[in-house]
């Protein structure tokens, strides 16, 4: 039973107390932030700053030459050449060991293959696995992180599908509401390797990117969601046979790299989500088709178990993501309530998001959290 929080480098460089704070919580480890999208985040107690701005895709620390092409270029917010390695000697001298926290296929000010929707329109902040590049791209980030001697395991986030559901700068998609369907319909990818990984699979690329126009042609024009996705469910099975042999060839690749590096024991976990159509940062995927010693983060960051219990009847460890920010809408009041909810239904750990935007009382709320977490499993 294990008990985590997400951290950025920010968070830590350059305020002495940070790492103590963080071990307070009563973490068994911190998952620090290797490499990561761009994003604008707050930090409510560093003695330097309050707002960082990380404007591109970036490496949090060196890649060395044999990746430098291949990886994004060096973070620019701090003067620090290996900002990841002086937040986890700062965690180590608090008793806090490090996992890495590796953004895969969420990509954005980066030149690489994106994916292309039904309509021809490219998603550039993210990746489409179908590219040999964007394989070599996710084992690049695998064996600079499985070479560090600093880190203890390691978290895959959108290891895989990601797709239109993707929170934009300045945001203005919502006009529109669309069910599950779909977005899976509007996240399929229809870019020269993907039409060639249908067509190996005996689609008809054609007839299927004309299913999906027709199909989300007529959500456009209606007043609300519509049921269904695909109306062929022959069709609709074979793209997503697909999808999933495309993704588990990536993670497989990252994890043999990792395995060629590290021993057996060494915790590789993908940010997961148990429907394989889902393309978010919580990759949609069958939890049976995993690569052997792998285990699983999934998204309760609603407080449902529902995910846990999905995930649950395989190798697999489960591990649940509760949200203990107030402000992005978590219920801190009822955070320890979820993480002993959690635990019952079978979760074997929590992670908690996110320690470095959290408030002193999201703190609190997070430590109590934990505490609920272990104390029911003695």
């Amino acid at each position: 039973m294990s008990a985590a929080a997400y951290v950025y480098p920010w968070d830590v460089v350059g305020d002495a107390s940070a790492a103590d704070s963080i071990a307070g919580l009563g973490v068994d480890h911190a998952v620090v932030a290797a490499f990561y999208h761009g994003t604008r985040a707050l930090t409510p107690r560093h003695p330097m700053r309050r707002v960082v701005v990380a404007e591109h895709s970036a490496s949090y620390l060196p890649v060395g030459d044999a990746w430098e092409q291949v990886l994004p270029p060096a973070q620019g917010w701090v003067d620090a050449e290996d900002a990841f390695g002086a937040t986890a000697a700062a965690l180590a001298g608090a008793g806090v060991p490090t996992h890495a926290w590796v953004v895969v296929d969420h990509v954005d000010g980066f030149d690489a293959p994106h994916v292309v929707n039904a309509y021809g329109d490219v998603y550039p902040w993210a990746l489409c696995p179908s590219h040999e590049s964007a394989l070599e791209y996710a084992v690049g980030l695998a064996a600079v992180i499985a070479a560090r001697p600093d880190i203890a395991g390691v978290e895959f986030e959108a290891a895989g599908w990601y797709g239109f559901d993707h929170l934009h700068e300045h945001d203005k998609v919502a006009g529109v509401p669309l069910s599950e369907d779909e977005l899976y319909l509007m996240s399929l990818c229809f870019c020269d390797a993907c039409r060639e990984e249908y067509q190996a699979s005996g689609i008809d690329v054609g007839g299927l990117r004309e299913a999906v126009c027709t199909r989300l042609d007529a959500r456009f024009a209606a007043s609300a969601p519509l049921p269904g996705g695909l109306p062929d469910p022959d069709l609709a099975t074979a793209v997503l046979a697909t999808r999933t042999r495309v993704a588990n060839r990536l993670r497989g690749a990252m994890v043999r790299e990792v395995r060629t590096q590290r021993d057996p024991d060494f915790p590789i976990l993908f940010h997961a989500n148990p429907d394989p159509r889902r393309s978010t940062a919580f990759t949609g995927l069958d939890v049976a088709t995993l690569p052997k010693d792998t285990g699983i983060v999934v998204n309760c960051w609603n407080g449902s178990t529902d995910k846990v219990a999905d995930a649950l009847g395989h190798d697999a460890p489960v591990n649940a993501g509760l949200l203990g920010v107030r402000g992005m809408g978590a219920d801190t009041d009822a955070l320890a309530a979820q993480a002993i909810a959690m635990r019952d239904a079978g979760a074997s750990g929590i992670r908690l998001y996110h320690a470095g935007l959290a408030s002193n009382a999201d703190l609190d709320a997070m430590r109590g959290a934990i505490a609920a977490f272990r104390e029911g499993a003695r």
